[in-house]
């Protein structure tokens, strides 16, 4: 079949590079893509949020299937949008209706599911700029720190973490009243912060059968030993160390089992992945956040250890049948390490000439925020490229990837030096 795979990130070459392995998958467009995808698929260049132009090249290339990889889409409500069109309501998205993506479109919506289905979940509240006074008010009831989340889509930046409760407020009406983060911030949702470690786990389901795919830990801040700015992500882990039988359950029972129950409860249309950041507090997990897609760079770590035919669990999530699947995973850990450019996560540069490619030996390169110009692959965004490898532990694989990092360059290349330190 014709594969359609919307997203230009690390994630999208991930799935594209699984994607190509399969028997099933006779050609693959990706819009837009990247440097890397380009090598493996046809580049599209038009934009994933762009539903008119998709639904031409979908009916102009006979396509049989649409995969979603960033929220965007999904939140601007891409999968109503064939469901809803005579021509294109044959042709399966895999990802969840717009009512769905709101579990990530919106922080409050996320927190009212939460509650409703008893879900384990930091105590919150949430606040405008009518009632920012009130919004300070909250902020003395809590201890210190103090947590303020933009409650719309921010590019994963729109979260502080305060500990001084007079910062706390002029923040609060920074994002309320300032829009520090434009109309993702016009409102906000104050919760208690939780003491743990963070660790991600991903579902994918059918709307109500559902696999849980392999964990990760990513590295969200731009310094070493988490300091400075928060990123999209610095680098991941997967599988996380010191998850165990025990916790597994924990997080399957309490969390897992009542999202997909409560999709079905709220008559929500969901088929596609369950991204649910979690923190483990005591042994006990807790949810932070849902994203309605697999995160990035963990997608780097996670498809790398799927055995199964990654479209064939596709078809199984359209169709319904994903209890007919087994999931195979690879034993063997995986580790990423983003490299990104100088002054990310802030000001950068892009059209740095990359080089050293041609070196990488026993790592997999997935390419983020690159471009093709003359045949050189040249760096087109924040983060431009996960060095991804495998090893019998975290330390053999994180090890690979930091000695194939040594034959890349470009331009202020930046990357983390501590990726897995914290596990150890």
């Amino acid at each position: 079949m014709t594969i359609l795979l919307l997203g230009s990130g690390g994630r999208e070459h991930a799935f594209a590079w699984k994607m190509t392995q399969s028997p099933l998958c006779d050609q693959l467009f990706v819009v837009p893509g990247n440097a890397g995808t380009a090598a493996i698929a046809t580049n599209i260049n038009i934009s994933p949020t762009d539903f008119e132009a998709i639904k031409a090249l979908v009916l102009k290339e006979k396509i049989g299937m649409v995969v979603v990889g960033p929220e965007d889409p999904l939140v601007k409500g891409i999968f109503d949008y064939f469901k809803n069109d005579d021509q294109l309501k044959d042709i399966p998205v895999i990802g969840p209706s717009k009512v769905g993506a709101q579990l990530e479109g919106s922080k409050e919506f996320a927190k009212e599911f939460l509650m409703r289905h008893n879900i384990p979940t930091a105590a919150y509240d949430s606040f405008t700029a009518e009632t920012v006074e009130k919004g300070c008010d909250f902020l003395e009831t809590l201890k210190a720190p103090y947590v303020l989340k933009a409650d719309g889509l921010a590019a994963g930046k729109g979260v502080l973490i305060i500990h001084d409760l007079a910062e706390a407020k002029e923040e609060l009406r920074n994002m309320l009243v300032g829009q520090k983060f434009g109309e993702a911030s016009s409102k906000v949702v104050i919760e208690e912060f939780l003491d743990g470690i963070e660790l991600s786990c991903f579902v994918l389901t059918d709307g109500k059968n559902y696999k849980i795919l392999p964990t990760a830990k990513d590295y969200k801040r731009i310094g070493e030993g988490d300091t400075g700015l928060n990123t999209g992500g610095m680098g991941a882990v997967s599988p996380v160390p010191y998850v165990d039988a025990v916790l597994m359950e924990k997080i399957e029972t309490r969390i897992v089992k009542p999202t997909i129950e409560g999709f079905q409860k709220d008559g929500i249309e969901y088929k596609g992945f369950v991204f649910i950041g979690l923190i483990n507090v005591n042994n006990e997990p807790i949810v932070i956040e849902y994203n309605v897609r697999m995160g990035d760079p963990e997608t780097e770590v996670v498809i790398p250890r799927l055995k199964t035919d990654l479209v064939e669990l596709f078809l199984a999530t359209a169709n319904e049948k994903l209890d007919e699947i087994t999931l195979e995973i690879d034993s063997r850990s995986a580790t990423t390490v983003m490299l990104v450019s100088g002054g990310y996560p802030e000001n950068f540069e892009k059209g740095k000439v990359i080089s050293g490619l041609e070196n990488i030996t026993d790592s997999i390169v997935f390419h983020a925020g690159t471009k093709l110009e003359d045949g050189a692959v040249l760096s087109n965004g924040g983060r431009v490229m996960a060095i991804t490898s495998y090893g019998n532990d975290f330390q053999e694989a994180i090890k690979k990837s930091y000695q194939n990092i040594a034959k890349l360059s470009f331009d202020k290349m930046n990357f983390r030096k501590d990726i897995g330190n914290d596990l150890l």
